[in-house]
């Protein structure tokens, strides 16, 4: 029985996360904000919702190592797995916002996240400290896009009506929540059987079930040619873990944990989220020299790629990963 609820949650997340995707992309054209916003935000919240919801039942349950495990996995999985897998199905354009801006974001997060967790708490008021960075940041978000008129990227797809295309989002986001409680519960009691630990449940099957419809969205996204949704997913989703799934579980129960135990983790996080901007940022093109007019040196700043070879790379580190906990 629960290899039949893993298939059917698997199935589940890959529609959901299809559907996500036309919607999110149809209300950024309504709207005329760019594709990586609602990435970033719209569908990265999304995508991160069953973290959220394990992360918040793992936490009032008294297990907050799979509410640790879940979300440091996630982003692990998400860097490593998810954006490795979509750039080997097609590589992907990374814009000026996600190097300049949405990245450090994101690598300031993990090391704020580090820091709260090295003395083995996560309060109440890191928790909330957390949550109204990220509000802060998603404003930020929507008002540089308005003001800079940041660009869609162009494709064939005609946008559904704007009451449709919420639908499909509020639909997506339902079934991406059952799709990943079905395969989380079926995972977790085939891995218990085998008798593994809960960090380890957390950091892998659990942290794999809850990233499957990053997976399917950003795959999806990628197919679609909207690589800036699916870059913004997976870097707006490892913001959401860290600032909503792990503020709102600790505000609402402070979270304690083996820091010794999840150090490993920790430092595969921060690693994993460095690599990205070094696979990311078109270093070749910055040594290359410059024009006289500069504007050889200024491409650093105008676009980068994560391309197969980087992709390669990062789902061999993952792979790594894996294998060292086992």
């Amino acid at each position: 029985m629960d290899y039949i609820k893993l298939i059917a949650g698997l199935a589940l997340l890959i529609f959901s996360g299809d559907y996500l995707v036309k919607g999110g992309v149809s209300i950024a054209k309504k709207l005329k904000i760019s594709s990586l916003v609602i990435g970033m935000t719209v569908v990265a919240f999304g995508t991160s919702a069953p973290e959220l919801l394990v992360s918040l039942q793992a936490a009032l349950k008294g297990v907050p190592e799979i509410a640790v495990g879940n979300v440091v996995g996630s982003n692990i999985a998400n860097i490593a797995l998810i954006l490795g897998v979509t750039a080997i199905v097609y590589p992907l354009s990374v814009s000026k916002l996600s190097i300049l801006i949405d990245w450090p974001v994101m690598m300031l997060a993990t090391i704020l996240f580090t820091l709260c967790a090295m003395d083995g708490n996560i309060t109440r008021i890191e928790g909330i400290a957390g949550f109204l960075l990220l509000i802060a940041f998603v404003i930020f978000q929507i008002y540089y896009s308005r003001k800079n008129n940041i660009e869609m990227e162009e494709d064939n797809e005609k946008p559904v009506n704007l009451w449709l295309a919420t639908f499909y989002i509020i639909g997506s986001c339902i079934g991406l929540a059952f799709g990943a409680n079905l395969l989380i519960e079926s995972a977790s009691n085939i891995a218990t059987s085998f008798g593994v630990s809960q960090r380890i449940i957390g950091v892998t099957v659990v942290a794999f079930g809850t990233s499957l419809p990053e997976l399917a969205t950003s795959i999806a996204a990628a197919l679609k040619k909207e690589t800036d949704i699916a870059i913004g997913n997976i870097i707006g989703s490892n913001i959401f873990n860290m600032f909503c799934v792990i503020g709102l579980t600790s505000a609402i129960s402070p979270i304690s944990l083996n820091w010794n135990a999840f150090r490993p983790d920790f430092i595969w996080m921060l690693a994993i989220a460095f690599t990205l901007i070094l696979l990311i940022l078109p270093i070749r093109k910055f040594f290359a020299g410059s024009n006289p007019d500069g504007k050889r040196l200024q491409l650093l700043y105008k676009a980068g790629k994560l391309g197969r070879t980087g992709g390669i790379i990062l789902f061999a580190a993952y792979i790594y990963y894996i294998i060292k906990l086992f």
